[in-house]
C-alpha cells in the first residue's frame, strides 16, 4: 500500500502546513512498500546496465530513471529516450542539447552513456542519488494528484535552489526556465503574464520575464533564489495568482450558467 500525502486545504494555508510536515511525509512516502519495491529493484539491478538500450528495455528501471528527472511521461517513448541517453551531452549536436527542456540534458549527462568515460551506473552513490530524486519527484506527483498547484510549488522550490547555485549566466538560466514547462508555468502565473505570451519572440519573452520579476520580486537575478525567502516569495505570488485565476474562472462560469438558466 502506498502512502498518500496529506494536503490540508488549498492556497497559502495548505502550502504552510505542507512545508511544516514535508520531511516527515516524504520519509513516510519513501518507506511505503510500493515505493520501496521500485527503489530496491533499481538499486539491485542498475549496476548491471552498461548501455542505453539495456536501460530502456527494462521498464521498471526506466520508470525510476525517468521519474527521478521529472520525465515519467516519456516512459513509452523508448526510441526517443534511447537516443537521448546514447548520444550523451558532450557534442553540441547531441539531441538532448537541442531540446529547450533542460531536464533531458541533465538526465542524459547524469547517466553518462554517451560520455567518453562511460556510464555512471556502477556507482552506488549515483544509484542512491537517482533513488532519492525519484522518491522526491514521485512524492510531488502524488501531491499533484490532490492539488496540482502544490506539486508545481514543490518542484519550483527544489529546482530553483539547484539552478541558483549552478554555473551559467543569468540570461542562460532564464532561458532554461522558459524551456522547462513546470517552472515556466509557475513564473508565468506568479508574474501574471497573459495567455499567448509564449508566442512572442524569445528575446522579448526574456525581457518581459526579467522586467516583471524585478517589479514583483525585487530582483531578476535567478541566483537570488538560493535564498529560501526569495523562493517562498515566488511561490506565494504563484499560489495567490492561481487562486485569483480560479475564482475568476468560477465566477465567469457561474455568470454564464445563470444566463443560460435565464434563457431557458
Amino acid at each position: 500500500m502506498s502512502f498518500q500525502p496529506i494536503v490540508p486545504g488549498t492556497g497559502l494555508v495548505a502550502w504552510s502546513l505542507l512545508n511544516r510536515t514535508l520531511e516527515t511525509q516524504l520519509k513516510a512516502y519513501s518507506d511505503s512498500p510500493v515505493q520501496q519495491r521500485d527503489t530496491e529493484y533499481f538499486l539491485d539491478r542498475i549496476g548491471t546496465v552498461t548501455t542505453a538500450e539495456q536501460l530502456v528495455d527494462d521498464r521498471r528501471l526506466l520508470r525510476v530513471a525517468l521519474g527521478a528527472y521529472g520525465l515519467q511521461d516519456d516512459l513509452d517513448n523508448r526510441f526517443f529516450i534511447k537516443e537521448i541517453l546514447s548520444q550523451g551531452t558532450a557534442s553540441p549536436d547531441a539531441l538532448a542539447n537541442k531540446l529547450a527542456d533542460e531536464r533531458y540534458a541533465r538526465f542524459s549527462k547524469a547517466f553518462g552513456f554517451g560520455d567518453v568515460f562511460g556510464p555512471n551506473t556502477k556507482s552506488a552513490a549515483f544509484a542512491r542519488e537517482v533513488v532519492d530524486l525519484f522518491n522526491r519527484s514521485s512524492f510531488e506527483v502524488s501531491v499533484g494528484d490532490q492539488d496540482e498547484t502544490m506539486r508545481l510549488a514543490l518542484n519550483a522550490t527544489r529546482e530553483l535552489e539547484r539552478m541558483a547555485t549552478a554555473d551559467g549566466t543569468n540570461d542562460t538560466k532564464w532561458f532554461l526556465i522558459m524551456g522547462t514547462p513546470p517552472l515556466r508555468q509557475v513564473f508565468e502565473t506568479a508574474l501574471n503574464l497573459p495567455s499567448g505570451f509564449g508566442k512572442l519572440d524569445l528575446d522579448r519573452q526574456l525581457e518581459t520575464f526579467k522586467d516583471k520579476a524585478l517589479q514583483r520580486l525585487g530582483s531578476d537575478d535567478i541566483n537570488s533564489f538560493a535564498d529560501a525567502e526569495q523562493r517562498n516569495e515566488l511561490v506565494q505570488h504563484f499560489l495567490l495568482q492561481s487562486q485569483l485565476n480560479n475564482e475568476s474562472q468560477l465566477s465567469g462560469g457561474s455568470i454564464a450558467l445563470q444566463l443560460l438558466q435565464t434563457v431557458s
